[in-house]
Order: C-alpha cells, then sequence, then structure tokens
C-alpha cells in the first residue's frame, strides 16, 4: 500500500502547510493472499475432479434404471391385454382359450380377433393365438403358437442389455364370475443382477 500526495495550486511560494493536498491510497493483493487464493482453488478443482465421475456415474445408473423400469411395466401392459382378451368368442369357439405351462412361465392366449365366430389357426400371420415365454433370460413370443417347446419364438426384450430374471401368470379362482390373473415380471442390465426391477400386474379374465 503507499500514499501519494498531490498538490492542488501552482504558487511555490506558498508556505507547506498552507499548500492543499489530497492524499490516494493504492490497493492491491499481498504474495501471501495470492498464495493463499491458488491453494484454495487448487483444492477445489481436485473435488471438483473426483466428484463429477461419480455424479455421472450416478446419473447414468438412474437413466438406465428408469428406462428399465418403463419396459417392464410396457410388457406388463401388453400381456395383461391379451390376457384380458384371452377366450373372447362372437360365436362357438373350440378349444382353451388359456393355456398356462412351465409353472405359469409360458402362457398361449386364443380370442377372435375379427369377431368371425371362430378362433383361426391358419394360416400362420392370421392365426387367433399368441405365445409368450421366458426361455434362457429372455421374454419372446409367437404368433400361432401351439406349444410351449416348439421352435420359431421372437424375442421381446434384448438379450445384449437386459436379463429377464422371472415371468409368471398365476390364475386365481373366480371371484365371482372371473378369475383374476396376476403377472409378475422382473428384469435386470446385462452383468448387474443387483439392479433387477419387479412389478406385478394383476387382471381380470372376463371371457374365461
Amino acid at each position: 500500500m503507499a500514499n501519494y500526495c498531490i498538490e492542488l495550486g501552482a504558487d511555490k511560494s506558498m508556505p507547506a502547510y498552507k499548500q492543499r493536498c489530497m492524499q490516494l491510497t493504492e490497493g492491491g493483493f499481498s504474495l501471501l493472499e495470492v498464495l493463499i487464493a491458488m491453494t484454495i482453488g487448487s483444492v477445489l478443482l481436485l473435488s471438483a475432479a473426483r466428484f463429477l465421475p461419480a455424479l455421472q456415474a450416478a446419473m447414468l445408473h438412474q437413466t438406465r434404471q428408469q428406462a428399465l423400469e418403463e419396459a417392464v411395466w410396457q410388457h406388463l401392459f401388453t400381456l395383461g391385454k391379451h390376457l384380458q382378451r384371452a377366450g373372447y368368442c362372437r360365436g362357438e369357439c373350440s378349444g382353451q382359450p388359456l393355456v398356462m405351462g412351465r409353472q405359469g412361465a409360458c402362457i398361449i392366449v386364443r380370442w377372435d380377433a375379427n369377431s368371425n365366430g371362430r378362433w383361426e389357426f391358419s394360416p400362420l400371420s392370421e392365426a387367433e393365438q399368441t405365445g409368450f415365454r421366458l426361455q434362457s433370460g429372455v421374454l419372446e413370443t409367437r404368433q400361432g403358437a401351439e406349444s410351449c417347446d416348439e421352435k420359431g419364438w421372437d424375442k421381446i426384450t434384448d438379450p445384449a442389455t437386459v436379463s429377464v430374471q422371472r415371468f409368471t401368470v398365476v390364475r386365481q379362482p373366480p371371484d365371482v364370475l372371473a378369475p383374476m390373473l396376476t403377472l409378475t415380471l422382473a428384469a435386470a442390465p446385462l452383468n448387474h443382477p443387483e439392479d433387477a426391477i419387479s412389478a406385478t400386474y394383476s387382471v381380470v379374465g372376463y371371457n374365461l
């Protein structure tokens, strides 16, 4: 810090004590203050560098879990709609409207999609029966399925990213007129079984 005195007036013959002065102060940081500020800044940068990867990992984990949960519920709603339609027939249909196998891990539903009074079994592209099953960690489906063990099933879930740990359908005894069907689906990101998402959804089989 330095002090300066500026003389006001040009008459040098005036006594010094009569000269008017204006004192100016020049301020700044000392070397010690600069070093302290640099040290604090370095500590903050190091803390941020350690915290940022953890924050990114947490956000990625949350996004992945949210996407998995949405996918699980979407599959349950789709399966639930098929079970609600199972058995519908606008006429005289022959056959079982709902076939359950593998202790509930495989189902085949039949319903009169075109309302022509019968369940179509052929051709395959127009078959009015659809199967769903759990096979080696993958949820699969097949139009025109006749059994749970035949070939030609299509994958619903992606085995490269998701592992389905459980799929079951439990048929409860009829409460009044229609039975209750409870679906359970559990899935986890591939190689992360500890992050599994499990959901249960119940529907009424009005046509069963």
